[in-house]
């Protein structure tokens, strides 16, 4: 790398997500931290006050997210924002969401280390249930501060216990008083571990995010009527729970029709009602999750499921209906923010390639009231929320380099 460029502290960072690493910890190396569960009151705790060490000025809006805010020397202009989320999957890895955040830090910290003041402030976010591991939709916080969920939404949505998201917030103290959308954002840069195998199969430590996959979550609820799974004739079953596996067989072969043009579906969750022996289910839920790199395939594949939740409502007798949906990924990045970041590399003298991304992040809805770009890092064998995941510090650095010095470049623009 080019001597002028600024490098943050490596060994700093590592110890950073380490430490955050034995918040939620999980099989040694995993996490289980949940949307506002004691261990994501854990790390929030602790961000908070590492970011007042480093002399942030730290706010909490009205769905928990949290900003942590530098000083520009003209404070009055937007802020250059940065960060990611801090709570995990069930099972999930301790880098996935972390890694942007503590890079956000990190970013914060050398520049104070460097005496190096910027015209714009900075600010470090930590976005509220980004994951949806606990309640649904993913992205709650993220999406209800530009304006696509209202806070009732947010606040009245569910956990798989009947628990509501406004009640946990207030338990963990962390229901704030900063009103949706009061931040102000001039851009929005994400760094964020790939989670696929692209970077670490090719060798290449940076990917500069040109576009997304267009996604869509779908939870569908299947209604039908108990009876005893002895005497009750085959043809006169209504078994809601057959419903919905015809209806996930056919969702997986949509997959597979669609997957040589990169197409995907899963359907990662079902429940049923009662879910006891000798009784026929009377109410089954699940979730489909499908996406495809052409929108137009994307909604091809919508009207598709919905023929199959036709098809599948027939065969097993009973009803389906669309009671929850959401989307993402079709938010175009910023071409400024791109070049920026091309060119703020070059001037390293770092490699980077360009790459689309595939999953969900919270930069997706930024990208709707800012100017936004992402970078990925690589994750060993692209493996991600699993516990298994893991990093290298020496092919994170210069993802993270590359973060701090196109963010000074933004904010003394």
């Amino acid at each position: 790398m080019q001597k002028n460029a600024l490098e943050i502290d490596g060994r700093r960072l590592w110890e950073t997500l380490e430490a955050s690493g034995e918040i939620g910890k999980l099989r040694d190396t995993g996490l289980r931290r949940l949307a506002l569960s004691d261990s994501d009151r854990e790390i929030r705790d602790t961000f908070c006050a590492w970011a007042r060490q480093a002399g942030c000025t730290v706010t909490v809006d009205q769905v928990g997210n949290i900003f942590a805010r530098r000083a520009g020397t003209d404070d009055s202009l937007p802020a250059i924002a940065t960060g990611s989320h801090l709570d995990s999957q069930m099972c999930g890895g301790k880098y996935d969401g972390v890694l942007g955040v503590m890079s956000g830090l990190e970013v914060l910290r050398t520049l104070n280390d460097r005496g190096v003041e910027t015209k714009r402030p900075i600010e470090v976010v930590v976005w509220s249930n980004e994951e949806g591991a606990r309640f649904t939709p993913p992205m709650q916080g993220s999406l209800a501060f530009v304006g696509d969920l209202t806070l009732d939404q947010v606040l009245a949505s569910t956990d798989a216990d009947g628990v509501q998201f406004g009640d946990e917030l207030r338990r963990i103290g962390y229901d704030g008083a900063t009103m949706l959308g009061e931040s102000k954002f001039d851009s929005y840069l994400e760094l964020h571990i790939e989670q696929g195998p692209v970077l670490d199969r090719i060798g290449i430590d940076i990917g500069i995010v040109v576009s997304g996959f267009k996604s869509r979550g779908l939870r569908i609820a299947v209604t039908g009527k108990t009876a005893h799974v002895g005497p009750t004739p085959m043809d006169e079953r209504q078994n809601a729970l057959v419903g919905a596996a015809y209806l996930i067989t056919e969702v997986d072969a949509i997959g597979w029709r669609h997957h040589p043009q990169g197409g995907k579906t899963t359907t990662p969750r079902i429940s049923c009602f009662p879910n006891l022996p000798g009784i026929i289910a009377e109410t089954a839920e699940l979730t489909v999750d499908f996406r495809h790199p052409d929108p137009e395939v994307a909604d091809q594949m919508l009207e598709e499921i919905r023929a199959a939740m036709v098809t599948a409502s027939e065969k097993a007798n009973v009803s389906m209906e669309i009671v929850e949906s959401w989307m993402f990924g079709d938010n175009p990045f910023s071409d400024a923010c791109i070049q920026t970041l091309e060119e703020t590399a070059d001037t390293m003298g770092v490699s980077y390639m360009e790459i689309r991304s595939q999953a969900g992040h919270d930069a997706y809805a930024i990208g709707k009231i800012a100017p936004m770009g992402m970078i990925f890092t690589p994750c060993n064998g692209g493996i991600s929320h699993n516990v298994a995941e893991s990093i290298e510090l020496d092919k994170t650095l210069p993802g993270v380099n590359l973060l701090l010095n196109t963010i000074v470049k933004i904010a003394n623009r």
